[in-house]
């Protein structure tokens, strides 16, 4: 009874696989998945694979569909802050000449002398310089900032004035002292075509006065 027993005991070991067997049949179980996947590669890497799984090739390609994921994903956001940055100065900046835009329209059209040689209020349209492209619509207002050796900043702004009796041209020309607070006028005037000058602002017509850059009648910007 005892000998059978062994004899049992035995047969089971011989029918137990062995470690050492296990090990390497692992290799070639994993060889065999990944010859029966669908290799890996920089266009069709989803990730759903472990990158345990993965072989030397396809490790290559997915850090490089990531990192170019990332660099994407960088510039972005980059771009997105350059135009935020654009918005804000030249569009809703107080100090813009967007603002300062808006201002000389609203000038325009409610002085008598513009209305009465260009037309109603209501019918003055103003726009910027046309493109070479025929089929633009958009005139972006032709202007420029500078700052002279004394540290004022200076904004200029030239666009058209159309209505129903005509067109005329508008200059505007604003300094700002100190690069803080708001500009100021020096100049605003529209020239009417086949007529005359119309200044709305007029340095001189100051009287020497705050922002005239006279002190002691002598003209120092």
């Amino acid at each position: 009874m005892l000998s059978t027993s062994r004899l049992i005991l035995r047969n089971k070991s011989l029918l137990r696989p062995s470690s050492t067997l296990i090990r390497a049949a692992q290799p070639t179980l994993r060889s065999y998945a990944t010859s029966t996947r669908k290799a890996v590669t920089i266009v069709n890497d989803d990730g759903r694979i472990n990158w345990g799984d993965l072989s030397t090739r396809e490790k290559a390609a997915r850090t490089t569909q990531q990192t170019f994921n990332l660099a994407v994903v960088v510039v972005g956001v980059l771009m997105t802050g350059a135009v935020a940055t654009f918005l804000f100065l030249d569009v809703f900046s107080p100090h813009s000449y967007t603002t300062y835009f808006n201002y000389a329209v609203s000038k325009l059209r409610a002085h008598a002398d513009v209305t009465s040689l260009l037309g109603p209020a209501s019918s003055l349209t103003f726009y910027g310089e046309p493109q070479s492209n025929k089929w633009t619509r958009n005139r972006p207002i032709a202007h420029r900032l500078e700052t002279d050796k004394f540290g004022v900043e200076h904004m200029y702004m030239d666009f058209n004035a159309e209505g129903e009796k005509g067109i005329g041209r508008v200059h505007a020309h604003l300094v700002r002292r100190g690069g803080k607070g708001d500009f100021e006028w020096r100049f605003l005037w529209v020239d009417v075509r086949g007529g005359e000058r119309i200044y709305l602002e007029r340095e001189e017509q100051k009287g020497g006065g705050k922002g005239s850059g006279r002190i002691f009648g002598v003209r120092w910007w």
